[in-house]
């Protein structure tokens, strides 16, 4: 069996549902969309078939047995192996136990924040934050559906973990554009300044190695 490949959460979500069954590609999928796990897990046919092919190519899956239904096209379907059953479970407790870091996209854009006008940069958090007000509604709305039904907790966790990050998240970008606006960040008046007037070379901040500020152009080092 080849190395270890956990970098893609479809693999183990294939993994997961040939755990419960033997199923063809196409039925995993379905299995994934019927019980919203592509909400959590990005899924996309032609990945899932090259996908399947490289956990067959590992061992970890095998075909068992190969059906057709009226004209269309012969289906593989595919069994877990005792190796499979062993990664899926190591691949889920490694993902349940140990934090990662990760790179978000909108950390990225804090880290760069300082590139955009601090008025457009605050009224951008304001957009972001009535987007994020927008979804926890949404949210809200399915809770409030899947509690009356009492649909079992233990199958929407991941829903729940979402929101409480979309809740972390509107809160701090209230507050942080609420510090921006009032001038309680420190650095403000070093942004503000070198949008105001690009041309003068801004005053140092503490810990900055370099007067370089988001508006010059780094091509003329020497």
């Amino acid at each position: 069996m080849a190395g270890r490949n956990r970098s893609n959460p479809l693999a183990l979500a294939v993994l997961i549902c040939l755990y419960e069954r033997p199923m063809h590609p196409y039925e995993i999928a379905t299995t994934l969309r019927h019980r919203q796990k592509h909400e959590s897990v990005r899924l996309n046919y032609g990945s899932l078939y090259s996908i399947v092919a490289g956990l067959e190519r590992r061992g970890l899956i095998v075909p068992r047995e190969t059906e057709r239904s009226g004209r269309l096209p012969e289906r593989t379907i595919y069994e877990l192996t005792e190796a499979g059953g062993l990664e899926a479970h190591d691949w889920l407790a490694e993902l349940v136990s140990i934090p990662v870091k990760e790179y978000p996209d909108f950390e990225a854009a804090l880290s760069f924040l300082a590139a955009l006008d601090l008025d457009e940069a605050v009224a951008l958090l304001h957009e972001r934050a009535s987007r994020i007000q927008v979804i926890l509604a949404q949210g809200y709305a399915v809770r409030e559906m899947l509690e009356k039904e009492q649909f079992p907790r233990l199958l929407w966790i991941e829903h729940e973990y979402e929101t409480v990050l979309y809740e972390a998240e509107l809160a701090y970008v209230q507050q942080l554009a609420q510090d921006i606006e009032s001038g309680a960040l420190s650095g403000a008046d070093w942004w503000r300044q070198i949008h105001s007037d690009p041309s003068a070379t801004p005053p140092q901040l503490p810990g900055f190695t370099t007067t370089t500020h988001p508006k010059e152009h780094h091509g003329n080092r020497h």
